[in-house]
């Protein structure tokens, strides 16, 4: 087995090391939320932190039951005796491969941590692609293909995985897709694991919302956090919804985590409970954190889209998922490369993601553009126009500036068939 540091991780360390050698890198690879802790978090956090007893495996009570307030206000009533806490979601979802065993079906592309963490475990993912146009979703009659196909060589398939909405490529499966989806499942008695740790940065107007749960509770596995939400990345905590009456799968994902985690930090869980009972001043912070992503992701789509990139809208997250493969330039690594060594930009090779290697896409994170300093992160989540405020506008500048020069060294013959570049708007 060859293991590797996650992309996400290795890319952030080496532009933060080329950053403190001097160079001047826009940090566009990285997906953390980029925004301070609230106060009121803080403070929770502070007065907590005298508890430092294990505590149950299943995570606090007071956790388990604010998770399942949080899952009920959105429609899907929760036990909290089927809720699980865990160290972030991402160690929740590694327990769960273990726990539910099989192949599993993902999308492609996605998030790079889920096909690590099946080859950990001793499962082969089945990639298949989303409809055109959607991301996070595998196209449910690909699913079903790909399924009986591999169970006709002998083997196990048991799961298929969702993200909505989605990283890499920022867009949200819709609710047609998600029924499709489902149908599938009970046809082939799969599992449904819904990554929904975005759910609550959707952008304005915000699309239908439909989680699997909603059509298949008894079948569906819902896992979050507040890395995103509540850029919490560094506390490391998140919380799955176990479906209807999964007693034994219950068993198995406790008994993994008995043997790896143990239990999350108890100061951490008590102030995770105080924020998914989502006071009124929380959820403020939420809503002012999904306007700013969204004001700065579709400003980072259009610095795209003015040197011809295909370039979906974005629609949740803080992510985007352009295809340069206009330019000729070669595929998504030697794309990755030019960007950050001769234009200072840093990306993620889409291949990264399981995408076709030979394809010019790569991943986009923007949320690390709010600023350098608190200070100014927080005038970028209280500005109505974050765009214009000088330290954000000078990073759009930049990458303008990046794009047009990555555009300039196309081939001749991909030049001529190149569109009309947009001008970029004046940020003042």
């Amino acid at each position: 087995m060859s293991i590797t540091l996650s992309a996400t991780l290795a890319a952030n360390e080496d532009i933060e090391r080329r950053r403190r050698a001097g160079e001047r890198v826009l940090h566009l690879a990285f997906g953390e939320a980029g925004l301070p802790v609230h106060p009121a978090l803080r403070d929770r956090l502070v007065a907590e932190s005298g508890r430092n007893g294990y505590g149950p495996v299943a995570g606090a009570p007071e956790l388990r039951a604010a998770a399942a307030g949080y899952w009920s206000r959105r429609g899907l009533p929760t036990d909290p005796g089927l809720v699980v806490c865990g160290p972030g979601s991402k160690p929740l979802l590694y327990g769960l491969l273990l726990a539910i065993g099989g192949d599993i079906v993902l999308p492609r592309p996605s998030w790079v941590s889920y096909a690590a963490q099946a080859d950990l475990v001793g499962s082969r993912p089945l990639l298949v692609p989303p409809p055109a146009g959607e991301g996070g979703v595998p196209d449910p009659a690909g699913v079903a293909e790909a399924v009986r196909r591999a169970r006709a060589q002998g083997r196990a398939v048991g799961s298929v995985l969702v993200t909505l909405p989605d990283n890499p490529t920022g867009r949200l499966a819709t609710s047609e897709t998600i029924g499709r989806l489902v149908d599938v499942a009970r046809e082939l008695d799969l599992l449904i694991i819904s990554d929904e740790i975005y759910r609550d940065l959707l952008h304005e107007p915000a699309p239908a919302y439909v989680s699997p749960a909603d059509l298949a509770p008894e079948r569906t596995v819902i896992t979050t956090g507040l890395s995103k939400s509540l850029a919490l990345g560094g506390w490391r905590i998140g919380v799955t919804r176990l479906p209807e009456g999964a007693h034994d799968l219950r068993a198995r994902v406790l008994a993994v985590a008995s043997e790896i985690w143990s239990a999350p930090a108890a100061p951490v869980q008590q102030a995770a409970a105080y924020a998914f009972s989502e006071p009124p001043e929380l959820a403020e912070r939420v809503a002012l954190s999904r306007r700013l992503h969204g004001a700065v992701a579709r400003a980072v789509h259009a610095r795209f889209a003015a040197i011809g990139a295909s370039t979906p809208d974005p629609q949740g997250g803080f992510y985007l998922y352009p295809d340069l493969g206009h330019l000729g330039l070669g595929g998504s690594a030697a794309v990755t490369r030019r960007l950050l060594e001769d234009h200072g930009i840093g990306v993620l090779p889409g291949h990264a993601f399981g995408d076709d290697p030979a394809a010019a896409r790569v991943r986009v994170a923007v949320s690390l553009l709010y600023g350098e300093t608190a200070e100014q992160r927080l005038a970028a989540l209280d500005a109505s126009n974050p765009v214009t405020l000088p330290w954000i506008s000078a990073a759009l500048d930049q990458l303008s500036d990046g794009l047009a020069g990555l555009a300039e060294a196309m081939p001749g013959a991909a030049r001529e068939r190149r569109p009309a570049l947009v001008p970029t708007p004046c940020h003042g």
